[in-house]
């Protein structure tokens, strides 16, 4: 069975057996280079590598591992003409030669130092054993590259993890020897890289919401969120509960990431075509659709039938956390279905609050609205890249929208529709006039008064920087992280809430039942059953990669409500009792879906 090498690590440690290693074996710090002879980054940062080493000493163990480049004839030659040294020394001389012998490799370079290990200079045609160790040992320095994930040249790894900073000897030897601050970025990225992170951190948001709402503190917790806070100029005035705050503010950036998805997913992603888009969109609207049938079947007509849309969501970060647990026991094909069901759901979910759990409506301010969004799609078909007069009309959208009477969330939708995209950059163009800045500009680098790139070198970097990345891409990558990391747990700690009191399950026992059932049962029960009518109706084709029971896994996932449940019931909701035997249906039923979607799933797998 291959072993699975997780994602930014080094496939096997350094072997002095089989690597080329500066220094000694048992040093604190272990630095492995994958590399080329005629990669010109490589042998710029070769100069770098040799200071960092000098300020170490004996404190790395420094490994040479070949990634000769694909497109380059002379590159695997030169990895070859290295591996026929004789001895350790003899290998080091000739790779610093064909690193710096001249400023990029030549022939004349492979013949010059093929004279130097006394081998001939029609090397490669030879068929001798020592030629065939050489050969052998370049192929398992590429395979050994794939293996650890390198994409590129050179890439570094610092205690078998890959190192994507600066090449600078002083950024290298910060990452060597661990200073806090890289430490703490380190922690920070692997954490986020780390599938399940965002559903771990909702849980521990969960957890202390309960645990401060029922100790001492309750009532002062409690206060917090019941605090008003805002801004004020003269008799002027705009003012919320921080708790408004963080349900019509702070979660209207949640949707804008939502929308932002959406976007990505219908242009270039897993709904850009019908036939794969299909599927996961039936699936998504039986499970809005069932869940609200069955609460209105066990509901009568009357306060609680308001709370309809509570059991129609799904708390993406929780089924996701749990299928990146799962690991290679959900197939790929069935994590990409139910993260398209879950996007779709979400649009849903903001859709039903927009329109059904809305105030009353003031045209005035609608129309105001409206104006913004008519300046939004201007700014966006005038091909405007600059983020910052979107984010301006997003503010005044989200003040209009909130004045209106409709949920200011809805804002964020609207604004995710409008922020463009643009056609994919010419990558070898904008690399080939970076290089050219980069290169003039080092050229003066030791002049008197001199201290680094010129103005007018940063802002072109800037600006081809700028033209990597679309608006709506950069946008999704940084708020993308604040969504799942501090908006979602700051929205948990303010809904979460819930007092363990008795009298809560007194008069309520429908309330929770359907709101439960819903979850539980007409969720999977949805996604199931639309799944299966679009596949039977031509719509939509189901992979092969995963069977009718493993889809049934995932419609139980699909009932982990959580999030959006939580916020709909604070909408549907006002009375605090009914809002807490709401709030301990969705834990309950959210519990119970994950257990029978994870046990499910699980058993399918051990028993294939």
């Amino acid at each position: 069975m291959e072993l699975m090498i997780p994602p930014g690590r080094l496939d096997r440690p350094v072997d002095q057996e089989t690597d080329h290693v500066l220094g000694p074996a048992d040093a604190e710090i272990s630095l492995v280079e994958y590399g080329s002879y005629a990669c010109s980054h490589c042998r710029a940062a070769n100069g770098r590598i040799a200071q960092a080493r000098d300020q170490l000493g004996d404190r790395v163990c420094y490994a040479f591992r070949h990634r000769p480049l694909t497109d380059n004839s002379v590159s695997f030659r030169a990895a070859e003409l290295a591996e026929l040294a004789r001895t350790p020394e003899a290998f080091w001389s000739a790779h610093i030669k064909l690193m710096t012998r001249s400023i990029q490799l030549t022939e004349d370079d492979l013949v010059a130092v093929a004279a130097d290990l006394g081998v001939n200079a029609d090397f490669e045609h030879g068929d001798s054993e020592a030629m065939r160790r050489a050969r052998a040992r370049v192929e398992a320095d590429i395979a050994s590259s794939r293996a650890s994930g390198v994409r590129l040249t050179p890439t570094f790894y610092i205690n078998r993890r890959r190192y994507d900073g600066p090449w600078d000897e002083s950024s290298l030897v910060d990452a060597m020897l661990g200073t806090l601050g890289h430490r703490v970025r380190t922690a920070a990225l692997d954490f986020a890289s780390w599938g399940p992170s965002a559903g771990i951190l909702l849980v521990l948001a969960t957890v202390a919401a309960i645990v401060l709402t029922n100790s001492p503190f309750g009532p002062a917790f409690e206060a917090l969120w019941r605090q008003e806070f805002g801004v004020s100029l003269g008799n002027a005035a705009f003012r919320m509960l921080i708790f408004h705050w963080v349900n019509d503010g702070l979660l209207t950036v949640f949707f804008l990431v939502v929308g932002l998805e959406v976007k990505r997913e219908m242009t270039v992603g897993h709904l850009a075509s019908r036939r794969s888009a299909a599927l996961p969109i039936a699936a998504a609207l039986g499970g809005m659709v069932v869940p609200a049938l069955l609460y209105a079947l066990v509901i009568p007509v009357g306060t609680w039938s308001y709370g309809w849309g509570v059991p129609m969501a799904t708390d993406t970060a929780f089924a996701i956390a749990l299928i990146a647990l799962m690991g290679d026991r959900v197939p790929v094909e069935l994590r990409i279905f139910l993260t398209a069901a879950a996007i779709v759901d979400d649009i849903g979910a903001i859709v039903v609050v927009a329109v059904f759990y809305s105030g009353e409506i003031h045209p005035a301010y609608l129309a105001a609205a409206a104006a913004v969004g008519v300046a939004l799609a201007l700014l966006s078909r005038s091909k405007v890249y600059l983020l910052s007069p979107y984010i301006l009309l997003g503010v005044g959208l989200w003040a209009f929208v909130y004045a209106s009477g409709l949920h200011p969330t809805l804002a964020g939708l609207v604004l995710a529709l409008f922020i463009p995209t643009r056609p994919p950059a010419n990558l070898a163009a904008l690399m080939t006039q970076a290089s050219t800045i980069i290169a003039s500009e080092a050229r003066h680098d030791g002049e008197v008064l001199r201290h680094g790139p010129s103005t007018p070198a940063l802002r072109a970097l800037d600006a081809i920087y700028d033209r990597l990345e679309s608006p709506a891409d950069r946008l999704l990558r940084h708020a993308g992280a604040r969504s799942s990391y501090a908006i979602l747990p700051i929205f948990a700690l303010a809904n979460a809430g819930v007092a363990i009191n008795l009298n809560v399950f007194v008069g309520h026992g429908s309330l929770m039942a359907a709101i439960a059932a819903g979850l539980a049962i007409g969720k999977p029960l949805g996604v199931f059953l639309a799944a299966a009518a679009a596949v039977r109706a031509g719509i939509a084709v189901k992979p092969e990669e995963y069977t009718w029971r493993q889809l049934a896994g995932a419609g139980a996932l699909a009932g982990i409500g959580f999030t959006m449940s939580l916020f709909i019931a604070g909408q549907a909701f006002p009375n605090a009792t009914d809002f807490s035997a709401a709030k301990i249906a969705v834990f309950a039923a959210s519990i119970l879906s994950a257990v029978v979607g994870t046990a499910l799933l699980w058993e399918l797998r051990a028993r294939s």
